[in-house]
């Protein structure tokens, strides 16, 4: 029997970014390909996605990669991934319904070959199999992938929670995950997002209270902010509006898009009368309106950010507005989103984010229901995944406690292969693994140098120097100059920028001035030298050499 490997390209020790391999022989099978948000420090930066190139080098062998729902940390990386090879996607007609769109603006139509499975499927993909079982998350049509190996099953869990009262009421499959567990899970590697968490989530189904509650409250509109793939979400805030005696309206085109997709499949239904166009906002009082927008993370673009600088043409906030923020911050973005909301309290708008009625619960599973899936599956080995190093250790603790031995859990690292033969487990040589940038243009690939010299301009501004060179004869053509921009140094400091430059070319030959690139290098890096010892700041310093 082959050697098994897992391999994470992406969303292990960190949040998003999930992207997993498992390769048995010449057969791989990827398990999701998703995208994470920038931090603060990457300037310029719109998403982060994973580095493909183990796939890429070995594209003949990928058999297909399988998508366990469409949140955007899941799916999406597709584009990017399928603008470099060409592989079949396989997932659930919902998800298909939600990504499709996406890959076909970024996409050449023959580059999208989606193929629909439903939960108990078994797919074949070269000697591995690969069958979807039917799990509760925040979005529906959510599955766990059972991958069949020749030594057992490798299960990911995905993003899950035992919700035994969903919105849909599509109950996860707890009688196939034990089935599965009496097969044999060879591995079992475990959402543990909220391992922090006591006891059990709460069900998503007791939003809807806590909406009811702010809705009588609320003396004006009120406007709910979500994720615009949140579909029970915006099936409660319809329900509760229609029992209210509010029409609701939508904003962000995202979220229309979704709401026009999920109507039409039969996934949202909303109570006749209820949805109108935000047009039509103005034909009602404001007692009689709520609104869902996009902007939950503070995203600079989405229309519930614009409206808090009041930028947002179609709508602007008011004195007298609620807005309901039932979201978790993604890591990284809790500064946009308190200045979001800060400027919302600045225009007379009430914001609720934390209410003694649920507003928002999660999608992720707490502790009792970790220690569930565990006792379902009873695999042989443990590893934690979708989770940052202090999820991950306290996930393998606590399955510590539940008997398991050290040597059969894992805590696993990007692009770290975990390699399994019917005896043992190890970790193997790394795989070429790492992050790709994104920038506004939509080209991946910024590289860190360029990140560098973004916040070096940000936090300490630039210096341009230009020096006017004779390259025929070898000398000065005139006097070098310095400017500067966005830099605020001590008096005096470009003067003396000014000298150490003026003796670094006078030092140079008439071959030495010939070579720009010798010139360029030397009064940057006497400038920047000077610069960097006399204040501490660390500008951008650009020498321009102009030929004449």
């Amino acid at each position: 029997m082959g050697l098994v490997q897992v391999i994470a390209l992406g969303g292990v020790g960190e949040i998003g970014k999930n992207c997993s391999v498992v390769r048995e022989d010449d057969d791989i099978v990827v398990v999701d390909c998703g995208l994470s948000f920038p931090n603060e420090e990457m300037l310029g930066i719109d998403i982060v996605v994973p580095d493909f190139t183990y796939l890429v080098e070995n594209k003949e062998k990928v058999r297909g990669v399988f998508i366990t729902h469409a949140h955007e940390d899941h799916v999406g990386g597709l584009p990017y991934l399928l603008a470099q090879i060409d592989v079949p996607i396989y997932c659930t007609e919902f998800t298909q319904a939600l990504i499709k769109n996406k890959l076909e603006e970024k996409l050449p139509h023959k580059k999208i070959d989606i193929r629909i499975f439903k939960p108990g499927d078994r797919i074949a993909a070269g000697k591995l199999e690969v069958e979807p079982v039917r799990v509760t998350h925040s979005i529906p049509e959510n599955c766990s992938m059972a991958v069949r190996t020749s030594h057992g099953i490798v299960f990911f869990t995905g993003d899950f929670k035992f919700d035994f009262t969903p919105v849909d009421g599509k109950l996860a499959n707890i009688t196939r995950i034990g089935e599965l567990g009496q097969e044999g899970v060879l591995l079992l590697l475990s959402d543990s997002t909220n391992v922090e968490r006591p006891g059990w989530g709460p069900s998503e189904r007791v939003v809807s209270e806590g909406l009811r509650s702010v809705f009588a409250e609320a003396e004006g509109r009120v406007l709910l902010t979500t994720f615009a793939s949140n579909i029970h979400r915006m099936q409660q805030v319809y329900e509760v509006a229609a029992e209210m005696g509010r029409k609701v309206a939508v904003v962000g085109r995202r979220m229309e898009q979704n709401l026009d997709t999920c109507e039409r499949m039969g996934y949202v239904k909303i109570p006749k009368g209820t949805r109108i166009d935000l047009r039509d906002t103005k034909m009602f009082p404001d007692k009689q309106l709520a609104i869902l927008t996009t902007g939950s993370q503070g995203e600079p673009m989405s229309a519930l950010v614009q409206m808090s600088k009041g930028e947002y043409g179609r709508l602007q906030v008011k004195q007298g507005d609620t807005l309901i923020y039932s979201a978790r911050p993604i890591p990284g973005n809790e500064g946009a989103i308190w200045r979001t909301i800060n400027r919302l309290f600045n225009q007379g708008c009430r914001v609720i984010y934390d209410s003694a009625k649920p507003i928002h619960v999660s999608g992720h599973a707490y502790q009792e229901e970790l220690k569930m899936m565990i006792n379902l599956t009873r695999p042989y080995y443990i590893a934690p995944v979708h989770g940052e190093p202090r999820h991950q250790f306290l996930y393998n603790k606590i399955a510590g406690d539940m008997g398991y031995p050290q040597h059969r859990m894992f805590t696993m690292k990007d692009g770290i292969p975990l390699c399994m033969d019917d005896t043992s487990a190890s970790f193997g040589e790394r795989v070429p693994c790492g992050r790709v940038l994104v920038d506004n243009s939509g080209t991946p690939g910024v590289p860190d140098e360029v990140l560098r010299d973004r916040n070096n301009v940000a936090n300490d501004g630039i210096v341009v120097i230009t020096i006017p060179v004779d390259t025929t004869t070898g000398q000065m053509a005139g006097d070098p100059e310095i400017q500067a921009r966005a830099f605020s140094g001590p008096e005096g400091i470009l003067n003396a920028a000014y000298d150490v430059l003026f003796d670094a070319l006078s030092a140079l030959s008439k071959d030495e001035l010939k070579d720009t690139t010798r010139v360029k290098h030397d009064a940057g890096d006497v400038v920047k030298r000077l610069i960097q010892k006399r204040t501490g700041l660390r500008p951008l310093v650009l020498p321009i050499v102009v030929e004449v």
